[in-house]
């Protein structure tokens, strides 16, 4: 039965409870740490995501973070809000609990009878006595009587654990299994160690990770443990799984502190990164820096106005943004930038980033990155192509070496979007050759390369077919889009560098979108090798020829296009039909190949959005594209309902996978009022700005301010607006005139206004107009 939202809800709908357990209110002028909730996100499950997070524990693009787990050693949902006991505090790497996690290790205090396992060390705990800021976890264990705590820098911590009873005090190690090594040395308080754990397809050729451990005091007796084997006094072992316990003596000091490092190089460069980052500093004087770098890397995005939930949202979110990608390098004893690449075993000189999936960030984390941490993200891209240069292949789903997970190119639009915004720390030509290479032939795995690109090159398209024996591809119609706009970004970089027949041969199959749309039908589908379409065709039906969606998701996906598709679609009329369609058709699915209900599935229909499947990434652009058609009216009241119904800063606060920051992407852009629909192209898509007040700074400290004047939860509407103090009709914004400074001042309304931003020259351009004559024409 189909449903008609009230403008009340399209406007302050919201999911989950108001605020999470240990919120109060914080003024805005106060520290913007305090603001952001890393329990956001964590109240989820395999069948179904709130976020799929763990509170991580860390400092904006961090090597290594620090959480809690409740659940056991294996699990990699390892963090469940509704769960009451906890198990220790880790060092983690876990990019997505789909990914797992690798090379961590924990630590967890215990008193009265040592236990060591998991399951016997697990003590109960109330979400009360917990306090999880980005920069600092508390926790208070009630079966221990003890409270553990800990704060980071990039690739170190500070613990500190209190003991209230008496009793005798313990701190257990535990490095998991499947590989690890640990000794003990009492006479300078230390523990050296290794660990490889690692889940899924993490490559054998990386290294360990090594770690050290340096006390605040000495401690009173010593062991080692495997399993349920207790071994006191001795001081090394290594094994299959392998662990330490310290005894502490805490009958009138009831402090215990230490200081963690770890490094994927050596022990020695481990205590290198241990003497660099922590020295002699003590547990309050890191948790001070902690909240400097939080603080800084806020600031270049600043809020005024809204609703105390809604900054709390932002900043939430925007912290969720910096947390991946993990740096991968290290800092040597001479100052210099050293890693060891999971690409060929073998140390380099300069930088790596991994734990990403491209295949999300690309959409708008990535930007994101170019447009307010342009610095970070000249490491990220030069990183991207040493991994090419290492293996043979761009990277698209990292952690740490390549994994099996996903579609597409989406290097290309990394590097292109960088490119074309200013971050050119990276050699474009080795870039374009890599693209060339990447783009011509499959990979040892389906996420690099491309699968059925030989079928691609010949038919335009790749393939798909439910006929046994009849060729065909999973996924091929959700390829044969990626790969169309990744091709795009290919053909921009390639003409940028003067490489003119990589460039036309690029901007030839980045319009092999069109091979897949079916103008019958206004959708894109599934082609079989002969040129026929798949039949029975269901808009609703997953699987098969597409993605985690079907394709009233994946036709939106020609990202640099849109007004070619809306062309084949029919027009304006017949293109805005179709995006209203999305949100007034049932919400019902066809679980097609996938053989039953997945979580993505069961998210959307939990949403009552019709076919809006925002918890998943192929469609989270669809709401700009109203501006497209010269109705920005309804992408600024979309675009609203989103951010209140969708967002909350709560442990249920998403309303499906953050996946590496691209889903809290797209609040924070919303949040600021323009989202990039295309990244390769420079322009952002004007939506509804939720604040009265935001303002960016530049990495090089210039400020472009966005005000909206007259705004509210029932005002999304813009009646009009001045750039730079001039009457500005245009629904977009360009790279340059937000890092160029200034303010664009928006007036909003609680009705449409259809006379700003609805004519033809206010739309934003095509991202293939910047490819020129070599731009095939559109039938």
């Amino acid at each position: 039965m189909k449903k008609t939202a009230t403008l009340f809800t399209l406007l302050v709908g919201t999911i989950g409870s108001s605020l999470a357990d240990n919120a109060q209110s914080v003024p805005e002028n106060s520290q913007l740490v305090l603001l952001a909730n890393p329990l956001m996100g964590t109240d989820s499950t395999g069948s179904f995501s709130h976020g799929n997070e763990y509170p991580a524990i860390g400092v904006p693009f961090p090597m290594n973070t620090w959480a809690p787990y409740t659940e056991p050693q294996r699990d990699s949902f390892f963090y469940q809000y509704p769960h009451h006991k906890i198990r220790g505090i880790r060092q983690t790497h876990q990019p997505s609990p789909w990914i797992g996690d690798y090379a961590m290790f924990s630590l967890m205090p215990v008193s009265g009878q040592l236990v060591v396992n998991d399951e016997a060390r697990a003590s109960d705990f109330s979400h009360k006595n917990e306090i999880t800021q980005p920069s600092y976890y508390s926790v208070y264990l009630d079966t221990w009587k003890a409270k553990a705590e800990v704060t980071p820098t990039e690739r170190c911590a500070r613990l500190r654990f209190t003991f209230d009873a008496p009793d005798d005090s313990y701190v257990v190690l535990d490095q998991f299994d499947k590989g690890a090594s640990v000794q003990i040395i009492p006479g300078e308080n230390k523990i050296i160690g290794a660990v490889r754990y690692h889940c899924g397809q993490v490559p054998d050729i990386y290294s360990s990770n090594y770690f050290v451990i340096v006390f605040d005091r000495p401690f009173a007796t010593n062991g080692v443990w495997s399993g349920n084997e207790i071994k006191p006094g001795v001081t090394q072992l290594a094994g299959d799984a392998v662990g330490a316990f310290l005894k502490f003596d805490t009958s009138t000091e009831k402090v215990v502190g230490c200081k963690v490092a770890s490094s994927f190089i050596s022990p020695e460069q481990a205590m290198q990164n241990l003497q660099h980052e922590i020295g002699d500093a003590d547990f309050d004087t890191i948790h001070q820096r902690a909240d400097a770098q939080w603080n800084q890397a806020f600031g270049r995005a600043r809020v005024e106005g809204g609703s105390d939930e809604q900054r709390r949202t932002f900043y939430s979110c925007f912290y969720r943004c910096i947390m991946f990608p993990h740096k991968f390098y290290e800092v040597d004893a001479s100052g210099k930038q050293v890693y060891f690449s999971p690409y060929d075993g073998k140390l380099h000189d300069g930088v790596l980033y991994t734990d990403s999936g491209f295949w999300d960030t690309f959409r708008a984390a990535q930007p994101l990155y170019n447009l307010l941490f342009p610095e970070v993200n000249a490491e990220i891209l030069q990183g991207v192509v040493n991994a090419s240069e290492q293996s043979g292949w761009l990277p698209a789903w990292a952690s740490p070496g390549h994994r099996a997970c996903m579609v597409g190119n989406n290097s290309f639009s990394l590097l292109a979007d960088g490119w074309f915004k200013g971050v050119r720390s990276f050699d474009a030509n080795k870039a374009v050759a890599a693209m060339v290479h990447d783009s011509q032939n499959s990979g040892p795995i389906p996420s690099i390369g491309r699968d059925g690109e030989k079928f691609y090159h010949r038919l335009g398209y790749v393939p798909y077919s439910p006929v046994k024996g009849e060729t065909s591809f999973s996924e091929a119609t959700a390829k044969t889009l990626e790969y169309a706009y990744d091709d795009f970004c290919a053909a921009k970089l390639a003409l940028a560098t003067g490489r003119k027949a990589d460039a036309e041969m690029f901007a030839r199959s980045a319009m092999n979108w069109t091979n897949v749309f079916d103008a019958k039908i206004g959708f894109v589908r599934e082609r079989k090798e002969d040129g026929s379409w798949v039949e029975p065709f269901y808009p609703n039906q997953w699987g098969g020829g597409f993605t985690e969606g079907c394709s009233w998701h994946w036709t939106w996906c020609v990202f640099h296009d849109i007004p070619g598709l809306m062309k084949l679609m029919g027009g304006d009329d017949a293109f805005i039909a179709k995006l209203d369609g999305v949100f007034t058709a049932s919400s019902d699915v066809r679980t097609g190949t996938y053989g039953g209900m997945i979580h993505e599935m069961t998210e959307m229909v939990a949403a009552d959005m019709g076919q809006y499947a925002h918890g998943n990434q192929p469609i989270q652009h669809m709401i700009y594209l109203y501006d497209y058609a010269g109705q920005p009216w309804k992408a600024q009241s979309r675009a609203r309902w989103a951010m209140g119904k969708l967002y909350a800063p709560t442990p249920d606060g998403y309303c499906g996978d953050e996946d590496n920051g691209q889903t809290s992407a797209w609040y924070v852009f919303s949040a600021l009022g323009f989202y990039p629909v295309c990244p390769g192209d420079e322009h952002y898509i004007i939506g509804s700005p939720l604040f009265d007040k935001a303002t960016i700074t530049t990495a090089k400290g210039k400020t472009f301010t966005i005000t909206a004047e007259n705004n509210g939860p029932l005002k999304p509407y813009i009646r009009a607006a001045k750039l730079n103090g001039e009457a500005f009709n245009k629904t977009f914004l360009s790279h340059a005139e937000l890092l160029n400074g200034g303010e664009i001042n928006f007036q909003m309304t609680s009705a449409p206004e259809k006379n700003w931003g609805g004519a033809p020259e206010s739309r934003p351009p095509s991202g293939m107009s910047a490819l020129g004559e070599l731009v095939p024409t559109v039938k």
